[in-house]
């Protein structure tokens, strides 16, 4: 009997091509692999291309072991530059009118989604009406204790006041960065520091904890009831932080599903997270052991 817990990342699947070639990403599927390597049924929920592209990141998905449900789009697959700084940081070109923007809910999806103990989801993914809605009805369909994450993922343009209050109102928990909980604490008119902008976001959307990623600076996980996890980033080579908040998340949800403490998840998410940063894109092959599920 299969007790592995099903989690789901839904949104864009895409390439992320960097200047010495192209690399598998977007931040659902991210998620889902890093899920999956925490022991969990991480399914990346997507749309592609009718197109090699769409052929490749379908045949990749599988040779890692990441299950997935793919959808054909008549809209080419997804594809992202990215230019990485000297420190490491990535900038991205994001294409627009893509197979992501046309992620529809149908019976596999309508099936997935009463089975589904944890989604994540993000802000991108929602910049078409018809992915919006795809990934509206599929959290409605969810049962009702399920873990619903919103990556809030804030990239150029594509969020509005509006969505992120939406998309708050659906989820139970939050994953921020500190420039992105500056952006929302003006945006919803939070004030004082990080805790206490964290615990009024907490209140007014009723979640059950909030995930606050600095940098280098460290992590905060703030959990109902009072609960407060605090880590230092470990200092490590970095080669590119691209999918370290996404492999931060799986690892962290995958823990909690498994009946770890806040304390014991925020700890493997720190050290898996840490990890991708010592490599080339979001996925990487070779984690070790004692950092698996």
């Amino acid at each position: 009997m299969n007790n592995k817990k099903t989690v789901v990342g839904i949104g864009e699947a895409l390439f992320d091509v960097f200047p010495e070639g192209r690399k598998i990403g977007g931040a659902p599927a991210n998620f889902a692999y890093h899920a999956t390597l925490q022991g969990c049924d991480g399914i990346a929920v997507s749309a592609v291309g009718r197109d090699a592209l769409g052929d490749e990141i379908e045949s990749i998905f599988k040779a890692s072991g990441l299950n997935c449900r793919l959808q054909r789009s008549e809209l080419p697959t997804g594809t992202v530059q990215v230019s990485v700084s000297p420190e490491g940081q990535p900038s991205y070109e994001i294409k627009e009118n893509v197979a992501w923007d046309d992620i529809r809910v149908d019976d596999a999806l309508a099936a997935l989604a009463p089975k589904t103990d944890c989604v994540c989801f993000g802000s991108l993914a929602q910049r078409s009406a018809t992915s919006r809605e795809s990934i509206r009805s599929f959290i409605a369909a969810m049962p009702a204790g399920a873990m619903k994450v919103f990556d809030i993922n804030l990239r150029q343009h594509y969020y509005s006041p509006e969505l992120l209050r939406e998309s708050l109102d659906l989820c139970n928990i939050l994953k921020i960065n500190d420039d992105e909980l500056e952006i929302i604490s003006t945006m919803f008119a939070v004030e004082g520091d990080d805790e206490k902008r964290a615990r009024a976001i907490m209140e007014r959307f009723g979640l059950r904890a909030l995930i606050l990623t600095c940098g280098t600076r460290g992590s905060y996980v703030f959990a109902a009831g009072g609960q407060t996890s605090f880590l230092p980033t470990p200092v490590v080579e970095v080669v590119d932080t691209v999918g370290a908040g996404d492999s931060f998340t799986g690892a962290f949800v995958a823990s909690a599903l498994a009946g770890r403490s806040i304390a014991e998840a925020h700890r493997r998410a720190v050290d898996v997270s840490a990890f991708v940063c010592t490599r080339s894109g979001a996925m990487p092959d070779d984690m070790p052991d004692d950092l698996r599920g």
